[in-house]
């Protein structure tokens, strides 16, 4: 008779079962395991409960901080990682990408900013060379680096210094700055010196490069007014139309707002270094067929030159 420990009459794990277990140890959650497994609650519980018997253990225990591992999943994740990676390794060997009958979705995280100047261009071709793929766009926030990690994203795009070291990236343009005003401004004529610089008021976004943005105005010594702090650029376009305060951003998001809402675009009148926006991806999915196709469709519509990836 077999002991406790061993398993009985029960199939053998299946892929399912393992990006089940995976799901719920990164997310803690029943319900965003469903999610992403695009399967109904309920279904999703069935499947938890065929592999709490299957591997004779609960795995996981409700608390008020979610579904929290127990020692045996804590002991088990990195066995079940394994065998999804050599799993999916199996199939990415004849398994190739066609766009055109594709009905992937991929998940990008990018800034608000990309919203405006990348978004558009990528969308416009994938309509043309993938019509059936679906984009989910993410924020970048605390939870990019998990979530190419675990494959909830594809990629990622933008200056995020946090991914460096550890993740394939690839450069693809330079972004210096400029400055947008009204060009209706009752003081700026034809340039923006440093002077008219700190007489102005100005609107502060937090987003992309702005520590460097906020280390360049100290290390000069510039004395900016900030009148109004931003989370983004939503609406920045139509702010600095109606009003005559000043937004220094990098140049590919500076002209895009320009261009489309009629606005004057200048140098910055003061030195900030310059920095490259570059895509990240995950090791795990380097050699996947899908990501290997978009991050080859995102180097062909954004780089400025050519760049190999290389790992950080």
């Amino acid at each position: 008779m077999e002991g406790p420990g061993k398993r009985s009459g029960t199939a053998p794990l299946d892929a399912r079962s393992l990006r089940l277990f995976d799901l719920l140890y990164r997310t803690r959650s029943v319900t965003r395991a469903a999610e992403q497994l695009g399967q109904a609650q309920p279904t999703v519980s069935i499947w938890l409960n065929r592999l709490r018997r299957d591997l004779h253990d609960p795995l996981f225990v409700r608390t008020r901080a979610g579904m929290e591992p127990t020692p045996r999943a804590d002991a088990l994740i990195g066995m079940a990682r394994t065998a999804l990676d050599a799993l999916q390794r199996l199939t990415e060997a004849d398994t190739g990408f066609d766009p055109a009958s594709s009905h992937q979705r991929f998940r990008i995280c990018m800034t608000d900013a990309s919203h405006v100047t990348l978004l558009p261009r990528l969308l416009g071709r994938l309509r043309t060379v993938a019509p059936l793929v679906r984009v989910e766009v993410l924020q970048i926030d605390a939870q990019t680096e998990a979530r190419l990690q675990s494959g909830e994203a594809d990629l990622a795009l933008g200056l995020i210094p946090e991914l460096e070291v550890g993740f394939y990236q690839q450069s693809l343009y330079v972004q210096d700055w400029v400055c947008l005003v009204n060009p209706r401004h009752p003081r700026i004529g034809k340039r923006l010196d440093r002077a008219a610089y700190e007489a102005e008021g100005h609107i502060a976004i937090a987003s992309t490069g702005y520590r460097l943005l906020e280390a360049a105005v100290a290390s000069a010594r510039v004395q900016r007014h900030v009148v109004l702090d931003l989370p983004g650029f939503l609406g920045l376009g139509a702010l600095i139309q109606a009003t005559d305060l000043i937004a220094t951003l990098p140049r590919h998001t500076g002209e895009t707002l320009a261009a489309t809402n009629g606005l004057a675009a200048f140098p910055a009148p003061v030195p900030i270094p310059s920095f490259s926006v570059k895509l990240h991806w995950h090791a795990r999915y380097h050699h996947d067929a899908g990501n290997r196709w978009l991050r080859a469709l995102c180097a062909d519509l954004f780089q400025q030159h050519t760049s190999r990836p290389f790992r950080g």
